[in-house]
Order: C-alpha cells, then sequence, then structure tokens
C-alpha cells in the first residue's frame, strides 16, 4: 500500500512506529529486486484511487459485469489493448484489455519495463544528473533517517517507499554492493526538489539519464509573446498555442472542491525537473509526494502543471489545485513554455512582473 495521501490516523502511528520501522523491514537483497515483467511491453501499473488499494478484473468493459478477481495497487498487468464501455462508470468510459479481462482504464497507469545500462560514474566536473525512472517500480533503501510523511508512513508499515515510472530524480553518487549490483543514490536534498532532504539508493538500472536533447526548447523561434496556454476547466482540456493556432492539445485533472484551480490570466515563471510537493500532512486532506516530475508554475500561489503517476484519470477534477498531466504531456509543456531551463540549471525562477508564456484559466463551455 505505497498510498501518497494519509490520514491524520496514519501520519501519527507513522511518527510512533519510526523508530523500529527498519526492524520491520525486508533485507536489502530483496528489496532491490525489480519487477519481473516483460521488457519493453506495453503494460499498466494498478494506481487505483485515493480512498482504495484495489480494483477488479471483470469479464466485459462494464462495471456490472462479472468480477473475474481483485488486484492490488502497484500489481503489474499486460496492456493489449483499450476498448470503450457500455457506460460511463466515471467521467471515462475507457477500459484496459488484459489476458485475465478488463480493467477500468484511469485505475492503471501506463508503463512500461525498460531496465538501462548504468553509468559507473558521475559525469566528470558535474555535482549529478537528473534521470527518469523507466521501469514500472524501484523500490528505495534509505541513508539514514526518513523524514518525509509518507516515506514515514510506508516504513511503518514493513515496507520500503518506492519511485514510479515517469517520476524524475537526482542522482548524486553511484556504489557497487557486495553482490556486484549499481546502485544509483536519489537526493531529494533542498537544492534538488525541495524535499525533506532524504536520501535513498536504489537499483541503477531503473533509470535512464536524461539528455540535453531531449529537453531542449521547443518552437524556440517563436516569439515568446506569440505563446500562450487556454485552461478549459468546464471541459477540463489544455491548449497550447502559437499566435492563436493550437500547437499541443491533452486532457487534465484540475482542482476539486475546496481546493478548485484559481481562474484567471496566469503565468509561467519558475520551473525545475522534480519537486517534493506536499502540504497539511497532519490533516485528513494532506498529501506528501516525492519527485513530482515536470511542473511549471503559473501563480504565486504554487499552482503548477505537472505530471502525474498516480492516477490516470484525466478529464475528471480531482487534484489539491494544481492542472494534473501525463507525463508526456507535462514534459511537452515544460519544453514549449518560457522560460527555458537547460540540464545544468536543474531551476528557474523569474520575478514577477517578468514573467514568461501566458496561461489563462476559466470555466468555459467551447
Amino acid at each position: 500500500m505505497h498510498k501518497k495521501q494519509i490520514s491524520r490516523r496514519d501520519f501519527l502511528k507513522a511518527i510512533g512506529a519510526a523508530g523500529i520501522s527498519a526492524m520491520a523491514l525486508p533485507p536489502l537483497a530483496y528489496a532491490l529486486a525489480l519487477p519481473e515483467t516483460q521488457t519493453g511491453e506495453r503494460l499498466g501499473r494498478v494506481s487505483v484511487s485515493p480512498f482504495f488499494y484495489s480494483t477488479e478484473i471483470r469479464t466485459a468493459p462494464s462495471r456490472d459485469a462479472g468480477v473475474v478477481g481483485s488486484i492490488g495497487e502497484d500489481t503489474v498487468v499486460q496492456w493489449l489493448r483499450e476498448v470503450i464501455g457500455s457506460e460511463h462508470y466515471g467521467v471515462s468510459r475507457t477500459w484496459v484489455e488484459t489476458p485475465e479481462g478488463y480493467v477500468y482504464q484511469p485505475h492503471l497507469q501506463p508503463v512500461r519495463n525498460l531496465p538501462n545500462q548504468p553509468l559507473e560514474a558521475i559525469p566528470s566536473g558535474k555535482p549529478g544528473f537528473w534521470t527518469e525512472v523507466t521501469v514500472p517500480m524501484v523500490e528505495l533503501i534509505p541513508e539514514g533517517g526518513v523524514h518525509s510523511p509518507s516515506f514515514k508512513y510506508i516504513m511503518s508499515l514493513g515496507q520500503y517507499p518506492r519511485l514510479y515510472y515517469s517520476q524524475v530524480a537526482w542522482i548524486d553518487q553511484i556504489k557497487v554492493d557486495e553482490s556486484g549490483r549499481s546502485l544509483y543514490r536519489f537526493n531529494e536534498d533542498m537544492g534538488h526538489g525541495y524535499g525533506y532532504g532524504d536520501i535513498f539508493w536504489a537499483d541503477a538500472t531503473a533509470f535512464r539519464q536524461i539528455t540535453a536533447e531531449e529537453v531542449a526548447p521547443l518552437s524556440p523561434d517563436v516569439d515568446p509573446g506569440d505563446k500562450s496556454i487556454s485552461i478549459n476547466l468546464t471541459n477540463q482540456t489544455l491548449s497550447c498555442l502559437e499566435a492563436g493556432r493550437e500547437v499541443h492539445f491533452c486532457r487534465v485533472s484540475s482542482g476539486v472542491g475546496d481546493y478548485s484551480t484559481p481562474t484567471g490570466e496566469q503565468y509561467a515563471h519558475w520551473k525545475i525537473f522534480s519537486i517534493h510537493m506536499s502540504a497539511n500532512t497532519a490533516s485528513d486532506s494532506g498529501y506528501d509526494t516525492a519527485a513530482v516530475s515536470w511542473p511549471t508554475f503559473i501563480n504565486k500561489d504554487g499552482v503548477a502543471i505537472h505530471a502525474v503517476f498516480w492516477h490516470n484519470d484525466f478529464g475528471m477534477k480531482r487534484s489539491h489545485g494544481c492542472i494534473n498531466v501525463r507525463p508526456e504531456d507535462a514534459k511537452w509543456i515544460f519544453r514549449w513554455t518560457n522560460p527555458y531551463i537547460s540540464l545544468d540549471e536543474s531551476e528557474i525562477r523569474m520575478q514577477w512582473p517578468n514573467v514568461g508564456t501566458k496561461v489563462l484559466v476559466g470555466e468555459r463551455s467551447a
């Protein structure tokens, strides 16, 4: 149960158990094993919802169809194809066909299992390097104490925290263990992620080094003043425009209830490759999530357009105010918007009123 949302009761329980959590953890050699799934195949990882730890496999793409079985969070299934069901379950009518039956698509994160050849050393003259997780999940072995509330909670259950497919992590050390396995040190310090300072080791084959070419700016010859983003909260859509012409479109999940996304004219002004997002961790509405990738912040209150790995329910309002998008969309928007950020910079902030790409957020029916 690797939930990123935790209740106040669970949080207090985690704090109380933190002192003995290490004793309950499995041996290091086993914790570092990657999931045994077929390399390169299209897969789905069960990510379900903030309230449930499992989902059902059904005999047909319908919530009224027979149940073949229940699969728990982080189970990886083979993703054969997407099919349209006969009725709406939530907002989406899309189901994923697996060899065992049908799973509701919003409950599955699309993933692949693409292990990498580890680097033998940190690139010369660099303090570290940015990476992307390219396997369904990888477990994290803490170096010293753990401070993040969600990580403490997971360890209180006798489990290791995990990073998931598409998350972006800063690596600052490399070593080889006694068995000859290469390990990377994931460091979410205040200079690379604004986290709690937690440091972990993980199987290096799970991480692919991000290159300068893949984060190069998109449409760099277009006048920055001609770039804009339109977010339709009614339809849960986002459009990137160049001189009024749409060049990119995606579905989003915006804020819901008391955490509705603010409307009006906003601007991209702060970008970082990955960030730890956390707030109200001692309350039932709190959240605490490490390594949120490709965030483009659009106002002074911390609202960002960013990738998510914890759901696949785009078109449904469900965030704490931010604009959730698929990882590939978040990365495209990150590269296309001004200001541009390079791998060497890692982060850039512009000071108001000197800001970047305009973002218009509204409730519209068009």
